[in-house]
């Protein structure tokens, strides 16, 4: 045994888990490791081979189980240290991704009775086919005048834990009826590692509407269904953690999955985008992180309290314990990249890039750098999967403006970067005029590596961007709670300055194309309101015309 200490970060995302091993007492990273999900993402049939309706995304349990198993310990091999030294594991999760279990923490679909019941799964964050309820929970809470309506920008979402659970009641009460508690998958997780159950409060107040000590009313709930007038009494409402706590210590079974010490600190669960803030030393008021990957996620911390429209939710301590946690984002940036290189470009472009040995997105983005600002004459609405923050309307749709036949591929592309952009300029100002001012932008997630599309955010923004100086911000967050939890630091943001990393100002708004930006971000706000705020909602209807159509073609249910 040495006189280092060391803790495990595991971050559960969409396809796969991670393990990154991290020193106390620097955060220097030593090694990491990544199991990918068997069953990654469930959308057209069970594993038994049930098939599924559209617009479902669930997932099997035992997959993470898997990435205890072999993630851990080989991360912790990759790193060479003693697993000895080990004195703390914290995990993050996707939210809201929720399963029903028993009361010990069996997920149903493991029990045989179930195992054939899409309902017993856990429900994915993408998991959007609780819409139609989620739309009643909006119209009864706005009609009663509830007071946590505001405090999620007036939208409860279909991805979060009650229009999720309704769902179930209505399409499958037996499965309902066997539900003894409504889980979300970071409290899962950690149940599994240390065999308590605590709900940890960042998920508790971002996904299942718990304001002020209290969630929905039971009245409220009847309301919606007289059947789930008991939800949070009978299946919800469980003892609160507060982030950077021990949930509790590693049981003797999770060890030998882990290989790691039993009775070592267990921290409180997590969302992976809340998460990643201390890791990139944003605990302070005013310090917004944007978390950039296939949609991006605005998270920061604020002394004050203030209804801000479009946000995802403001929750005490949902971030920093003492400070108003709020949270925004954008349901598609890196993912609408992704699409257009798939779809948007010739053969000769693919087979250049090939010739070159590098990607698609490599060669448009050399392409796209050597314009002018405004030199493409376009100008793009990123809304190809809704629009999150601040309209919160998933029947929005994409918009370019200004193709002609001279128009090239990478003309669009850049246009795409820059809508993206424009769209977190519109969540910057739209807190600023909330009373919520940005004091400081920092960028993280995998789209950081491009750098025409960082200077594309400092010259829109005109902030200086600061930039998560490690490739597994959530991993390392979850490591800085199991430091706290461990007893190493004796709070978040101690332990955020000593092992947090982020380089400051790494990209500086050039004047001239910030001036140039001004005007077409203009144009976007036009475009924006226009389409986005009821002038003309013919996206709605052109996706109404198309899922009339596919349902007629035998393309797609009702």
């Amino acid at each position: 045994m040495s006189d280092d200490r060391y803790v495990v970060g595991v971050d559960f995302g969409t396809l796969s888990g991670r393990a990154l091993v991290v020193r106390v007492s620097d955060g220097a990273e030593l090694g990491s490791a990544v199991h990918e999900y068997p069953h990654a993402v469930v959308t057209d049939a069970l594993p038994t081979g049930e098939t599924l309706p559209p617009e479902w995304a669930l997932q099997v349990p035992q997959d993470y189980r898997e990435v205890l198993r072999v993630a851990v310990p080989r991360a912790v091999e990759a790193s060479g240290i003693d697993p000895a030294d080990v004195i703390g594991i914290a995990t993050d999760f996707t939210a809201c991704t929720v399963l029903p279990t028993t009361a010990d923490g069996t997920p149903l679909c493991e029990l045989p009775a179930y195992a054939r019941r899409p309902h017993a799964y856990v429900k994915l964050w993408k998991h959007h086919a609780a819409q139609g309820q989620a739309d009643r929970i909006n119209e009864l809470a706005r009609r009663r005048g509830e007071a946590w309506l505001p405090r999620y920008g007036g939208l409860i979402s279909s991805e979060w834990e009650f229009a999720k659970a309704l769902q179930v009641l209505e399409e499958d009460p037996e499965v309902y009826a066997a539900t003894e508690r409504w889980v979300e998958a970071a409290d899962w997780i950690v149940w599994q590692l240390c065999g308590r159950y605590v709900r940890n409060a960042c998920t508790a107040g971002y996904k299942g509407i718990l304001q002020d000590g209290a969630y929905p009313s039971p009245e409220f709930l009847a309301g919606l269904n007289p059947a789930f007038a008991g939800f949070v009494a009978d299946k919800l409402e469980h003892p609160i953690g507060q982030l950077g706590e021990a949930a509790g210590r590693l049981t003797a079974q999770a060890a030998a999955w882990t290989g790691l010490p039993e009775g070592i600190a267990v921290a409180v669960g997590n969302v992976d985008a809340h998460v990643t803030a201390p890791a990139a030393q944003a605990t302070e008021p005013g310090q917004m992180v944007a978390i950039m990957g296939t949609s991006t996620c605005h998270v920061m911390s604020s002394t004050v309290l203030r209804e801000v429209p479009g946000m995802c939710g403001v929750v005490d301590g949902g971030i920093i314990a003492g400070l108003w946690g709020y949270e925004a984002g954008q349901s598609g940036v890196g993912d609408i990249f992704g699409w257009f290189t798939r779809t948007g470009v010739p053969a000769a472009y693919e087979a250049e890039a090939a010739r070159r040995g590098i990607s698609v997105h490599d060669l448009l983005t050399e392409r796209a750098a050597r314009q002018a600002v405004g030199e493409h004459g376009l100008v793009a609405l990123d809304w190809h999967s809704g629009n999150r923050s601040v309209l919160v309307d998933h029947e929005l749709s994409g918009v370019v403006v200004g193709q002609t036949l001279a128009t090239r591929p990478e003309d669009t592309y850049r246009a795409l970067l820059e809508a993206t952009a424009y769209g977190t300029r519109v969540i910057l100002e739209t807190f600023r005029d909330s009373g919520v001012p940005v004091e400081e932008l920092i960028v993280a997630g995998g789209l950081t590596r491009n750098r025409l599309l960082m200077q594309i955010y400092a010259d829109v923004t005109r902030m200086p961007l600061s930039v998560l100086a490690s490739e597994q911000g959530p991993a390392l967050g979850s490591a800085i709670h199991a430091a706290v939890a461990a007893g190493a630091y004796p709070g978040i943001t101690a332990a955020a300055k000593t092992m947090g990393r982020v380089t400051r100002a790494a990209y500086l708004p050039d004047p001239e194309r910030a001036a140039a930006y001004d005007a077409l971000y203009a144009e976007y706000l036009t475009l924006h309101d226009y389409f986005g705020r009821g002038a003309n909602p013919v996206m709605k209807r052109l996706k109404e015309i198309r899922r009339s159509a596919r349902i007629s073609a035998g393309r797609e249910e009702s």
